[in-house]
């Protein structure tokens, strides 16, 4: 049984992506300067030149990590792309790396577009609206005329969604043989909550998690036993500045060697977060 079983796992795990790697696209005009969001709307706002460059960056990082840095040539890449401009823009840029053999495909993704703060953002209400959220909460704090982290919370739950029946049903058209990537092209908040949502990171821990920067890349890479993690490729002192506690970074380091399907008994916030002191085994109490 235990042979038949060890033959499923490795069955399954045959047809997973080998990585899963989220991307923040390269610098916007918004990110140096906040008054351009109260004459072009967020979904517009292009790429400074540093940010094509960060992107262009990003990209040949993203190639060397796929290929093994060329050691591996049977890999394959399939990338999900937010529809703002400085998305699709970086992801111009990025497909600047990567041969159009080894691209499975391309899809616009409008669930992992950025958080709607409003439609034209004056800077100075913006400025008050943004120390409101300080002392609100990040997570569910709701941007008049816009919407929450919550939100985009809900959101990025229907996409995982859809993105699981992807691979389940092979509609990326998935040959075994070949280590599949998937790509996922958006913005900060909506990598953030997309890690929290797939960890089952509680909202406490969400509050600690620092944005990713433009440009930057965090891969959910396999473990031996086919569950992903972020300790198979990143170090612990970049989870750590990434804002990860260290129970977190431990759950990340077990997930890397955990067999695929396994609970973690010893992650504190299933239990121990919600519960000052749970009661005695009820077996014992009867004696």
């Amino acid at each position: 049984m235990k042979q038949v079983a060890s033959t499923c796992t490795n069955q399954n795990k045959s047809f997973l992506p080998k990585r899963i790697i989220l991307v923040r696209h390269g610098e916007s005009e918004g990110n140096i300067d906040g008054s351009a969001y109260a004459t072009t709307p967020d979904c517009k706002i292009p790429l400074t030149p540093k940010g094509i460059s960060q992107a262009n960056q990003a990209g040949a990082r993203i190639r060397r990590i796929v290929s093994e840095s060329g050691t591996n040539h049977n890999w394959k890449v399939c990338f999900y792309v937010s529809p703002y401009q400085r998305s699709r823009s970086s992801l111009r840029e990025i497909g600047r790396s990567f041969p159009k053999n080894n691209v499975i495909g391309i899809k616009e993704e409008c669930r992992i577009r950025e958080q709607d703060f409003g439609n034209f953002q004056i800077t100075e209400r913006m400025k008050v609206i943004k120390e409101t959220r300080e002392r609100f909460g990040r997570f569910f704090y709701r941007f008049p005329e816009g919407e929450s982290a919550a939100d985009v919370y809900d959101r990025v739950s229907s996409f995982l969604e859809s993105l699981w029946r992807d691979i389940d049903m092979n509609r990326l058209n998935h040959e075994p043989s070949n280590d599949l990537n998937l790509v996922i092209v958006s913005h900060g908040l909506a990598s953030r909550v997309f890690l929290m949502k797939w960890f089952k990171w509680t909202v406490e821990q969400f509050e600690h998690l620092n944005n990713l920067n433009n440009g930057e890349v965090r891969v959910m890479q396999l473990g031996s036993g086919g569950e992903y993690s972020l300790a198979v490729y990143h170090s612990d002192k970049e989870m750590e500045g990434w804002g990860l506690l260290p129970e977190m970074i431990a759950d990340q380091k077990w997930r890397a060697r955990a067999m695929r399907g396994d609970w973690n008994e010893k992650c504190p916030w299933y239990l121990d977060v919600f519960f000052d002191d749970l009661g005695s085994d009820s077996d014992e109490d009867d004696k």
